[in-house]
């Protein structure tokens, strides 16, 4: 009897252990039970994490709801002043071609032929690292004509253009980084193009001057005279071997051994494993320094002009960063937000008005066009929501109707395979992985109190006005 007992009990606290996904204190545990076990870390029923080796990990999406698979791979590193120019031109320099394929219309050709299959790639800045990512899409081979292994030439191509890039007597293609080049400065002198999403960059720039997360994704014009073919490769080759990398796969694999695929491809093989360089998106909240708010305005021939106000989040509460989403949404979310109706439809002091909350920084944004004459009064105005916001000048209804507005964006991430692929590695990327179900019940559960005490640790830490 006493071993029965003793039986079961292991077994009822094996299971809490494993399943119980509301005590985050088990978090590692669960972890730790499942590489003991040998078997994959299920977070919730269609995601599921492997580690194929230290520093590599596969994530399974499996999901049957569309009629293409969607293969992707992450390679994170820190952002950096030296290396970002680099790690921007690199994605470009990958897809043009393999030692296996020499070009670019070699590869849509294999890709045309393996019934319409797409490729791309490009970079990204989450928190303070840089993502160069893949993807590539294929039909499920389910819907196709005939028996054929379109899973594995797609894992094959994909990696073939990541890991075994073309490279001639130990350097990349000199056409190849020089056409590349020239894109790149292009893409860069060209942001100013755009003068609501560089009033954005901008704003970002003068907040986190001297930061990584100031740093221009597409890094800078003065470096790219520095990079050669050869720096470049062995730029490449030192990136390899120190980055995260994450794949990920999502379609419906049930009869298939995508795993066995991936895990015996010849370049993954040849992958070392490592203690990956990268920087932890953390759940707790990053506290700034309360200064007196900084003021750039910037002169450009403009027709209207752009405000963008960065504010700073310096509260440690429980569940602050989901408090936030809630906030953001009530202050500048929509159409029902206070931004919205205030500065824009009220005062008609603006062409748009709204605000975003940047999870891995603690930081919102609030976005307006406005008439260049209208800027105090804009302002002003702002910044009387603002301070409603402290003075709990908003209604039951406003929470509830901005709970709806996460809650309905929350639910739509699976009905797209690159949506839902980008929300997994958001939380890879995070110390506290959150699963969609629990991202909803901690949405659902923010409080009045919750939104009044954030509101009073926050602050503005900068403004930008962009103006003729």
């Amino acid at each position: 009897m006493k071993i029965y007992h003793i039986c079961s009990f292991f077994l009822y606290s094996l299971r809490k252990i494993l399943y119980n996904k509301t005590e985050n204190k088990n978090e590692e545990r669960r972890v730790w039970l499942f590489k003991l076990l040998n078997i994959s870390y299920k977070r919730n029923m269609n995601y599921t994490k492997t580690e194929i080796k230290q520093g590599i990990n596969l994530h399974n999406i499996n999901t049957n709801k569309f009629k293409t698979n969607l293969f992707a791979v992450f390679l994170a590193t820190p952002l950096t002043r030296e290396n970002v120019t680099k790690t921007a031109l690199l994605a470009a320099v990958l897809r043009r071609g393999t030692n296996n394929i020499k070009s670019q219309d070699l590869i849509s050709k294999k890709l045309e032929e393996m019934y319409g299959a797409s490729f791309d790639c490009g970079i990204e800045k989450t928190g303070d690292n840089h993502i160069i990512k893949f993807y590539l899409e294929a039909i499920n081979e389910d819907f196709l004509p005939q028996k054929e292994e379109l899973n594995k030439k797609s894992i094959d191509i994909l990696f073939d253009i990541i890991f075994n890039p073309l490279v001639q007597n130990g350097e990349f293609n000199a056409e190849y980084v020089e056409s590349e080049k020239a894109k790149l400065k292009q893409i860069i002198e060209g942001k100013i193009d755009n003068k609501r999403a560089y009033s954005f960059e901008r704003c970002i720039e003068e907040m986190f001057k001297g930061e990584a997360y100031g740093l221009y994704k597409f890094g800078y014009i003065e470096d790219l005279e520095k990079i050669t073919p050869k720096n470049l490769y062995e730029y490449y080759k030192e990136l390899l071997q120190r980055c995260k990398i994450d794949i990920f796969v999502s379609g419906n694999f049930e009869n298939n051994n995508i795993n066995e695929i991936i895990k015996n491809n010849e370049e993954i093989n040849k992958l070392e494993e490592r203690s990956p360089e990268y920087i932890v998106n953390k759940e707790e909240a990053e506290v700034r320094e309360v200064k007196k708010e900084k003021v750039v305005e910037e002169k450009m021939k403009v027709g209207q002009g752009n405000l963008v106000i960065g504010l700073s989040l310096n509260s440690r509460m429980e569940n602050e960063k989901f408090v936030a989403s809630v906030y953001n949404a009530i202050l500048g979310g929509g159409a029902n937000s206070k931004l919205f109706q205030n500065v824009r439809e009220k005062n008609s002091l603006a062409y748009t008005a709204g605000s975003t909350f940047r999870r891995q920084k603690n930081t919102i944004f609030i976005r307006c066009g406005i008439e260049i004459d209208n800027y105090n009064k804009a302002l002003k105005t702002i910044k009387e929501q603002i301070e409603d916001m402290k003075n709990g000048e908003f209604t039951t209804e406003d929470i509830e109707n901005a709970k709806k507005l996460i809650i309905a964006s929350v639910k739509g991430i699976s009905s797209e395979q690159d949506t839902e692929i980008t929300y997994y590695y958001g939380q890879e990327l995070s110390d506290n992985f959150t699963s969609i179900e629990e991202y909803i019940d901690k949405i659902s559960k923010v409080s009045k109190d919750n939104l009044l005490e954030l509101a009073k640790e926050i602050w503005i830490n900068t403004i930008y006005f962009l103006r003729d």
